[in-house]
């Protein structure tokens, strides 16, 4: 068999690289903004009263398709899936999760401190990358159930918006409405940012760099969670000095 020209190489390392360019920008930003809400939208929030169904559902969306670590655990839930079907049941998993507890966390007046969640966020992220590598099978013996740990990260997920959310004193007026069409705004950037991903992850995995390249891919994801976690407990210990 020939060897792959040079221009070859490149083409195969392309998506690789590109990937692992966009993880280290997510990882680098500043992760005090996984949750936050940006200042105009802030303003917008502690202000208005009564139902207020489009601008939440923008709200929704807008803040999932940037909760870079949103979008780098569900990298991690589909990395590894191929069926549509399969794809289906994990995002919906985390879905469930988070809508649960977003919605019942604000409404029920649940807060957890903000550092502590997104620490466990940055888990999650850990989690995946680890079970993406096989490393619960090397090192315990087994395999921790998959669609559970996605359901309860998910959980964690929906915590880490709903103390965000409760930050900023949202009215009770129209509460349960705006929150609805929030967690459907959600969805939607949920949806949009996972198409981003399949489609990018289509197109890589068509080529022969995917299988040599996706420990290495998994250990950048790790090596990110691991950034937010310890970014998130400094903040937390600094807070409490």
């Amino acid at each position: 068999m020939t060897k792959p020209s040079t221009e070859g190489r490149r083409r195969l390392r392309a998506p690789f690289l590109i990937m692992l360019a966009t993880l280290f920008a997510l990882a680098g930003l500043n992760a005090a903004l996984a949750h936050a809400v940006a200042e105009g939208d802030k303003g917008y929030i502690q202000e208005i009263t009564g139902v207020n169904l489009i601008p939440f559902v923008y709200l929704g969306a807008k803040h999932m398709v940037t909760g870079y670590d949103h979008i780098l655990f569900l990298f991690g839930v589909i990395f590894f899936l191929y069926r549509p079907k399969h794809i289906a049941i994990y995002v919906s998993l985390f879905a469930i999760g988070h809508s649960t507890t977003m919605l019942l966390g604000v409404y029920f007046n649940v807060g957890i401190n903000s550092y502590i969640i997104d620490a466990i966020i940055g888990l999650s992220v850990v989690y995946k990358a680890l079970d993406n590598m096989g490393a619960f099978q090397r090192w315990l013996g087994f395999q921790p159930n998959t669609k559970v740990a996605t359901l309860i990260f998910g959980l964690f997920h929906g915590f880490g918006l709903s103390t965000k959310i409760l930050e900023y004193n949202i009215s009770p007026d129209g509460l349960v409405a705006n929150l609805l069409a929030f967690n459907v705004g959600v969805e939607i950037g949920q949806l949009t940012a996972l198409a981003m991903i399949l489609i990018a992850m289509g197109y890589w995995r068509r080529t022969d760099s995917f299988w040599r390249h996706a420990y290495a891919a998994n250990t950048v994801m790790l090596t990110a969670g691991f950034v937010l976690i310890g970014y998130q407990l400094t903040g937390y210990f600094i807070s409490q000095a």
